[in-house]
């Protein structure tokens, strides 16, 4: 390299943030996702056999999937070649492949095919790697914050072993802070910074396990004062830590987990998860109207009749949303949150109307018995609507002994929680009385 060259470099690398200077440059240096990348673990095991094949990372944002990726191609001694699904197309995608054809054909030497945001690319752009991907003439390394079994195809998920990257861990994140504070020539090792064990605690815990992040504000609480030796505190960490936009994406992957995680918490009786999980939503700008029709479902799907007040607090929260709007409404979520989330449980509801749907979509319709028929328009006694229908409020108890349906069949099943309990009870007098009408119709004493 010449002198100029290697000015250049510097130049480059200066202008560089912290957390790409400190990009790890072996797999010694890299830190967390031990659950594939430990040793004896899967994507470890693939190196050492030298077996690596097309592999797609997935995961949040500052995990390590693009770093990784530089890392492989070291290890496997391949090209490394990076196109962001964002900005590239077929045309780049073409070139990059008949490229690695002639590095494969000529030098014997693969090429690492690195594709960032891959959930980008269309159909047609991904089916465009599948036969180079089959042949090996590219070993494709795609990167995600998305789902790949839901936006990447079928047929390239089904030829790549799936890397699902975890938030890195507080000990990690602290790790790579002091790694950074004692490197003189990536780092930041030529400024006189004391970084307290408070604020070091604090970052390693309030990135949400970013490392980019971590890195970003160690940078901005060193290169924003105004004299050194520094005393880097918590205070001015929980400055340079700038809050994030969003939570999450409201059209992505997370935006379902975290409504499954409530869903869960509430479903599971644990108030505290269940506030948790709605502030976070709340804080990415989740839509109130979203979450008001999820606790309106679940009053009915997860408490049912074992608090008969879940539903009409869930839709009283509904409209005191539309009424009050933010910020105020989120008093009115949490309310009814926790109160679902502290409530009976029972999934007797939805267990019996799905049983009874299931019956219907199974060409097992019932006739409507005679008996229950409308009776109400000139003629319909000479077809027999209506005989032998027994007026419920005749009966001294209010129920009478006759058969509604024709066939014997016990959808509701109540639990033993809540007002289920009593309904249980009655339930089971109100049986009783129905089977004897559902006898007496079989003998033929009525219609």
């Amino acid at each position: 390299m010449s002198l100029f060259e290697t000015e250049e470099e510097a130049h480059r690398r200066a202008a560089q943030p912290l957390a790409a200077r400190m990009r790890p440059r072996t797999l010694a240096e890299f830190v967390g996702q031990e659950h594939f990348l430990g040793e004896g673990k899967p994507l470890r095991r693939l190196l050492r056999a030298d077996r690596l094949g097309s592999v797609i990372f997935y995961g949040p944002p500052g995990t390590g999937k693009t770093t990784l990726a530089r890392l492989l191609a070291g290890e496997t001694k391949s090209a490394f070649r990076q196109i962001s699904a964002v900005i590239g197309g077929v045309k780049e995608l073409r070139e990059v492949i008949d490229e690695a054809r002639r590095r494969l054909e000529v030098e014997g030497r693969r090429t690492l095919l690195f594709i960032d945001e891959i959930h980008r690319f269309n159909r047609a752009q991904q089916e465009v790697l599948l036969p180079h991907v089959e042949e090996g003439v590219i070993v494709l390394v795609g990167a995600t914050t998305e789902n790949p079994f839901f936006t990447v195809t079928g047929a390239l998920v089904s030829r790549s072993r799936i890397f699902q990257f975890q938030p890195l861990e507080p000990r990690h994140i602290r790790e790579l802070l002091l790694r950074a504070l004692g490197d003189q020539e990536r780092g930041l090792g030529n400024y006189r910074v004391e970084l307290t064990e408070e604020a070091l605690d604090f970052l390693s815990r309030a990135c949400d396990g970013d490392a980019r992040r971590a890195l970003s504000a160690l940078e901005v609480g060193v290169l924003s004062a105004e004299r050194f030796p520094l005393k880097l505190t918590r205070e001015l960490a929980e400055e340079s830590l700038q809050r994030k936009a969003a939570v999450y994406d409201r059209a992505g992957d997370a935006h379902y987990d975290t409504v499954s995680a409530l869903i869960k918490s509430i479903r599971g009786s644990d108030p505290d998860a269940a506030v948790y999980w709605l502030a976070k939503m709340l804080e990415a700008g989740e839509d109130i109207r979203f979450i008001a029709r999820r606790l309106v479902i679940l009053a009915s799907e997860d408490v049912g009749n074992a608090d008969p007040a879940a539903l009409p607090l869930a839709m009283a929260t509904a409209q005191a949303c539309e009424y009050v709007g933010m910020p105020e409404c989120r008093l009115n979520l949490a309310q009814t949150a926790i109160y679902l989330a502290c409530a009976p449980k029972s999934n007797a509801v939805i267990a019996a109307i799905d049983a009874a749907i299931a019956d219907v979509r199974q060409d097992r319709t019932v006739p409507v018995p005679f008996r229950l028929r409308d009776a109400h328009y000139a003629g319909a006694q000479r077809l027999g609507h209506g005989k032998g229908y027994l007026y419920a409020h005749d009966d001294p108890d209010g129920v009478a002994a006759q058969d509604y349906l024709g066939v014997e069949k016990e959808y509701y099943r109540p639990t033993d929680r809540g007002f289920e309990q009593e309904l249980s009870r009655r339930l089971r007098v109100i049986r009783e009385k129905l089977r004897r009408g559902r006898e007496a119709a079989d003998n033929g004493d009525s219609g």
